[in-house]
């Protein structure tokens, strides 16, 4: 079994096409290939097969290193498609990619660059079945009463400012203590949520931390920075907002209509080749 992997702003992933692999990717398998120390370590797989319709360059699967499988990773998704035009899926600059999620349209801007047309984000969404039509709501984690906002972008987001005078601040927040409840709070999220905490720098700027559902804490996440960037202009910031990551920066343009489009990079770090021995292992896992 052949693969490489790419990161994005130290969001890695490992990307495989569907007929380089010997077996179906469970979510124990995932499990595997995802860990650090026995697997290849990662914070998901990227699986590539030839589109189920017409007018679509692939499908793209998402996998989360838990083994669940996620609609859409804005920071995978670049990764994807600069993977398929380098592996010579697409000669073209702009495509279209069949996910979870729905159609996603990317269009490729340089080498190691591209922006993806991430579709309309929503704030009412069975993702959050109790909110009101501007999705926002509170919730009640670690003693601490947050409000929030809700965000669906192909996968549901949990965005929550966090102020400059706020104590304590955005940068010392223990995102274990506080995501890992939020994420898994199935009365108010029946499929988890994705949580951001963000803070408006400037007009144009946020700072964001993402405690991303089924990986946790991460360096960065695309659709989460999506997420954060719609709270943000829905509170009186302008578009294009860039988004401060840990892992780098990300630009997100929000419209009037809350049309939503990432730019930024991705790149590959290596192609490799299981062992015989993992490859038997896996074979040998449900």
């Amino acid at each position: 079994m052949t693969f490489e992997k790419w990161q994005a702003l130290g969001n890695d992933y490992l990307i495989v096409e569907q007929g380089d692999l010997p077996f179906e990717l469970t979510a124990e398998r995932v499990r595997r290939l995802c860990a650090a120390h026995t697997g290849i370590g990662s914070d998901g797989v990227l699986l590539l097969s030839e589109p189920s319709e017409r007018g679509y360059v692939a499908r793209l699967r998402i996998f989360n290193p838990d083994g669940s499988e996620a609609e859409l990773s804005g920071n995978g998704a670049r990764e994807a498609i600069l993977y398929l035009r380098r592996s010579g899926w697409v000669e073209h600059d702009v495509f279209s990619i069949e996910t979870a999620a729905g159609e996603i349209r990317p269009q490729i801007t340089g080498s190691t660059t591209c922006s993806v047309d991430m579709g309309r984000a929503r704030l009412r969404s069975p993702d959050f079945p109790s909110g009101d039509q501007g999705g926002a709501g509170v919730i009640t984690v670690a003693g601490r009463r947050l409000p929030f906002q809700h965000v669906s972008i192909g996968n549901p987001q949990c965005a929550i400012e966090v102020r400059a005078d706020d104590s304590p601040p955005l940068e010392d927040l223990d995102l274990e203590e506080l995501g890992s409840p939020i994420e898994g709070n199935t009365d108010l999220f029946p499929n988890r949520t994705n949580v951001s905490f963000w803070r408006q720098e400037t007009e144009t700027e946020i700072a964001a931390r993402i405690y991303e559902r089924g990986v946790g804490e991460t360096l960065s996440s695309g659709t989460g920075a999506c997420g954060a960037a719609v709270a943000a202009v829905l509170r009186g910031a302008e578009s294009p907002v860039t988004v401060h990551l840990d892992g780098g920066d990300l630009e997100v343009e929000v419209s009037e209509d809350l049309g939503v489009r990432l730019t930024g990079w991705a790149l590959p770090v290596y192609r490799g080749t299981l062992s015989d021995e993992l490859v038997e292992e896996l074979h040998a896992t449900e």
